[in-house]
């Protein structure tokens, strides 16, 4: 069983469809035990919480006098915790290098946008939308990547496009985008974890049928 901790500073939608995709079995043998936050007033926690036997945790930079402080307490809680997976679901907090290279090709992010496009630092939320329809392009989408030091450099496991609609606001794009693309491929790229059918070696996807 594939234990999972997700990480969260927002509405925690994202979160929710991987536990109804849990729930329903379409993705099989994952657990969600851990989610985490920085946003002490996160909807996520409560999602959490409600779902029930999921142990929920605040833990923000903001907390801690130093970046580096916040860091050494952040990477000590994930090993307590020490999950097999974890899943970065709309969390807004760079994760420290400490993190990656204890937990490496064992995290992963959803970023709304068609990867190499629309990506790294900078681009996150409504600005990855606003970036995309001031650009003009006709297709956007999500990709689902293996996080690594960089910023949306892993290896990418899935990615699903979107068709730009004429008239569309960043708001209306960024749920379109939502529903289409993110609340699909992120459960479906867990399942593929948690069955074997996708890893890492060499920072490239090797495996996956």
């Amino acid at each position: 069983m594939l234990r999972i901790t997700v990480l969260v500073s927002g509405g925690g939608t994202n979160l929710q469809h991987i536990m109804d995709r849990i729930d329903d079995g379409t993705v099989k043998n994952a657990l969600i035990t851990n989610v985490i936050s920085n946003n002490a007033g996160a909807y996520a926690l409560e999602r959490a919480r409600i779902h029930g036997e999921i142990e929920t945790d605040v833990i923000s930079p903001k907390s801690f006098p130093d970046r580096a402080s916040f860091n050494k307490a952040f990477l000590e809680k994930l090993n307590d915790i020490d999950p097999d997976l974890i899943v970065l679901a709309g969390f807004l907090v760079v994760i420290p290098p400490e993190v990656i290279k204890r937990f490496r090709n064992k995290i992963i992010n959803i970023h709304p946008s068609l990867i190499p496009s629309f990506c790294g630092k900078g681009y996150y939320g409504l600005k990855v939308h606003e970036a995309a329809l001031a650009r003009g392009v006709k297709v956007t989408g999500a990709t689902v990547h293996f996080v690594d030091e960089g910023t949306d450099t892993g290896p990418i496991i899935l990615q699903k496009a979107v068709g730009v609609e004429e008239g569309d606001t960043p708001e209306i794009l960024q749920r379109r985008v939502m529903e289409e693309a993110e609340w699909i491929i992120l459960p479906k790229a867990i399942d593929l974890i948690a069955n074997g059918r996708v890893s890492v070696g060499n920072d490239r996807i090797v495996h996956k049928i």
